[in-house]
């Protein structure tokens, strides 16, 4: 029954005993993938990959000790019949060089009462009791010696340090004896809730040679069962002494690990550190035999011409790493020669942009400038016009000159408000513009409501919208001076309103 519970242990347990070592370097012309550590020298990880051993089978015999218990122990007794005898096999797989995961059976017998159950009962009220134990469980190995391990300390090592937790299923068959004779007073199933148990404790290797180590063990068992000594109160008033959650026990063990593999040495063994510093020894004392820029640097710009893809690069000109020019805007000019480093141009103006002639500058504005919508009799700008707005100030800004807008309104309605009107709404574009980053000495603005104006009072609100505009002419410098800003005064004025007709007084 043992071999089958310690197979079924291991089926559940291999899926989480994978593989985990660095894997050699193998020249490819791939880039990393994604899973990567980011590493150029990666491999798929098999077998032949495998730089270490990473199995090996311990074995091992000690003495389990009862820590505390309803019949004598450590805790409570006289300290005599406490010696029992344990054994163990595990199977160890080492994840990394500080980590490793044991699949692990444990038998023994643990011996608690005031006599040994082979002698006769010394009295009538003398207990005697001993529990037989099988238990399968999974521990975590940590390799504290590797873990720790100081990053200046170059020397080799034989002794490790180990740290042991896990959980797993405990089966036993509880003897009671007394002056009566032997009795199974208590008898637990694995695989069981009831039968979990865990043990931790740690362990000294010390390393042997490549395929033997020795360990010595001290392992805390805890049973989660108050009744795995054969006492408790379901029994007697005597087994009444320590009546608690759990009775434990202490297993000292003297074992063998035996490393399997035909690896030189074993990943548990393994000191990154030490291999690190061993590489860098070696680079450090290695003669420096790589010559560097055989065919020199012909064209001075700092880059050798063994990796230099222009050769002949124009002295005082900027290069990147492969030796070629620098081109900011890659406009074709080379930021040497480029007068507008940042901003695109032809090689025929220095890498600048060409500016239009001015009068083509406000006829562009003014195409802009024409759909824009302000609230109905009133000067202030709709939202709907800001990306006209945008545009026109981009416009002006990139060409320069200086322009004066104009207002106009159409024919309807009563002339002083529509100039003053034209003359508050070319001011709001002006101040619109400048608000976007064009400078304030470059417009000015005037309005003539509907002085110009060429469509009939008498036609559609939609053909008398072409009277209802802002135009836009470019000012020479002599004639920009006699201009003023704007040409209204910021008092308002209000609309015009007719007089409504007397009424005729009735005869």
């Amino acid at each position: 029954m043992k071999l089958s519970l310690a197979i079924a242990a291991l089926a559940l347990a291999m899926p989480a005993m994978s593989y985990a070592q660095d894997s050699a370097a193998t020249p490819n012309e791939k880039y990393p993938n994604t899973f990567s550590s980011g590493s150029a020298n990666v491999s798929p990880f098999t077998q032949q990959s495998k730089r270490f051993n990473d199995w090996s089978i311990s074995v091992g015999a000690g003495v389990p000790l009862m820590q505390s218990a309803d019949l004598t122990s450590i805790k409570n007794g006289n300290g005599k019949n406490l010696f029992g005898y344990s054994a163990y096999v595990s199977i160890d797989k080492a994840i990394t060089h500080a980590f490793g995961i044991n699949l692990q059976y444990d038998r023994g017998e643990t011996r608690q009462g005031w006599f040994n159950t082979k002698d006769a009962a010394p009295d009538a009220t003398a207990v005697g009791a001993r529990t037989q134990y099988d238990a399968i469980s999974i521990l975590g190995d940590v390799n504290f010696s590797n873990l720790l391990r100081r990053v200046d300390n170059h020397s080799p090592y034989r002794w490790a340090l180990h740290g042991y937790a896990g959980i797993g299923t405990i089966a036993y068959r509880a003897y009671q004896k007394d002056s009566k004779g032997q009795n199974l007073m208590t008898e637990i199933k694995p695989f069981k809730l009831g039968s979990m148990f865990m043990q931790t404790g740690a362990g000294l290797k010390f390393k042997v040679n490549r395929r033997i180590d020795i360990e010595g063990r001290l392992m805390y068992v805890i049973t989660g069962d108050d009744e795995f000594d054969g006492g408790g109160d379901k029994y007697s008033a005597v087994n009444r002494r320590e009546e608690q959650v759990s009775d434990n026990f202490f297993n000292a063990t003297l074992g063998l690990s035996f490393k399997l593999g035909k690896h030189e040495s074993h990943l548990m063994w393994h000191d990154p550190l030490q291999e690190i510093y061993y590489k860098l020894d070696v680079l450090a004392n290695k003669k420096q035999d790589i010559e560097v820029c055989k065919k020199g640097d012909g064209d001075n710009d700092g880059v050798c011409d063994d990796w230099d893809r222009q050769l002949d690069t124009p002295a005082g000109a900027r290069v990147d790493g492969a030796g070629v020019a620098l081109d900011t805007d890659l406009d074709g000019v080379i930021d040497l020669y480029d007068k507008c480093v940042t901003v695109p141009g032809p090689v025929e103006n220095n890498g600048c942009p060409v500016k239009k002639d001015n009068k083509e500058t406000a006829v562009e504005v003014e195409k802009t400038l024409k759909d824009i919508y302000f609230n109905f009799n009133k000067a202030t700008i709709r939202p709907e016009s800001n990306p006209k707005l945008d545009l026109a100030a981009s416009i002006i800004k990139e060409n320069g000159g200086n322009y004066l807008l104009t207002g106009h309104t159409d024919i309807k309605g009563n002339a002083a408000y529509n100039l003053r009107l034209s003359k508050e709404r070319a001011a709001a574009v002006v101040g619109a513009l400048e608000t976007r980053g064009v400078n304030d000495n470059v417009l000015k603005s005037r309005g003539v409501g509907s002085a110009e104006a060429t469509i009939p009072a008498s036609a559609s609100d939609a053909e008398r919208l072409a009277d209802r505009k802002v135009t836009v002419r470019f000012i020479e410098s002599s004639e920009w001076n006699s201009i003023q800003k704007k040409d209204y005064e910021d008092a308002p004025v209000k609309k015009a309103t007719k007089k409504a007709p007397a009424k005729k007084k009735k005869k």
